[in-house]
């Protein structure tokens, strides 16, 4: 059921972390990046520049050539900001496996069109949407690096693929719980960082937990009726992609 290979697209943090998830769960990783010394540090076993004193799993593997990335590969993992989602899906829609699925890591909404990533992903490579699934919870890249105990939501309309990129990326520290909610898992991910920000205005003025515990919790309520009204599951915004990541982001 699990699949055996696949090609993550981003080099930063969560690419590298998400990519050495993957080495660990048996899976043969090629990623894609446009940094000539990062894609060779990674080759050489270690990302210094966003994760410094983390060894990487020799099924790892770096390079410059998207298409030579993703070509045949059973999964491809979209770990670049949600502003280059669109232009990198372009430059690898040709070089995707008819059959491959597509595993979306970022979170965000695209600021031209308002599409959630699964759309951005769908509309700019040609891909079905019962081959995407996207994954949220509360994952802070460097304690995924370092294996302190996590769990994660993937969510896709075809269930049957979320259960099998689950089983793909799971190991003892990272354990995936598997969703059809795919539009409430791409809205919690996307506004807890606003209430994030609302947090952090709050430490900088001084004020103490009582205020913070109060834009948490009616924060995941505005979260939920948002969510809701754009055709969310309301369960959704209770477990790891809501209030999970928004408590992780928060802190």
């Amino acid at each position: 059921m699990s699949m055996t290979t696949a090609a993550v697209l981003g080099t930063g943090a969560w690419g590298t972390t998400f990519a050495q998830v993957l080495a660990d769960a048996g899976v043969s990783v090629t990623m894609w990046g446009r940094n000539a010394d990062t894609i060779s540090f990674i080759n050489g076993g270690e990302n210094p520049t966003y994760l410094p004193g983390i060894e990487l799993s020799g099924r790892i593997n770096a390079t410059t050539d998207i298409a030579e990335a993703v070509a045949g590969r059973e999964l491809v993992v979209v770990a670049v900001p949600v502003k280059a989602v669109r232009p990198t899906m372009e430059a690898a829609a040709c070089a995707i496996d008819p059959g491959a699925g597509v595993l979306s890591l970022a979170k965000g909404i695209e600021l031209s069109s308002f599409k959630r990533v699964d759309e951005i992903i769908a509309h700019s490579a040609g891909v079905d949407e019962d081959r995407i699934a996207v994954l949220s919870g509360p994952n802070l890249s460097r304690e995924i690096a370092e294996e302190n105990p996590t769990a994660t939501v993937i969510a896709s309309e075809n269930l049957e693929l979320a259960k099998r990129v689950a089983s793909t990326c799971h190991t003892p520290y990272f354990r995936p719980y598997v969703s059809t909610d795919v539009i409430g898992t791409e809205i919690a991910g996307a506004t807890k960082n606003v209430i994030a920000v609302a947090i952090g205005a709050a430490q900088g003025m001084g004020l103490g937990i009582n205020t913070r515990s109060t834009l948490q919790t009616r924060g995941l309520a505005e979260m939920t009726r948002l969510g809701t009204a754009l055709g969310a599951d309301p369960a959704t915004f209770a477990g790891l992609a809501g209030i999970g990541d928004l408590i992780a982001t928060c802190s």
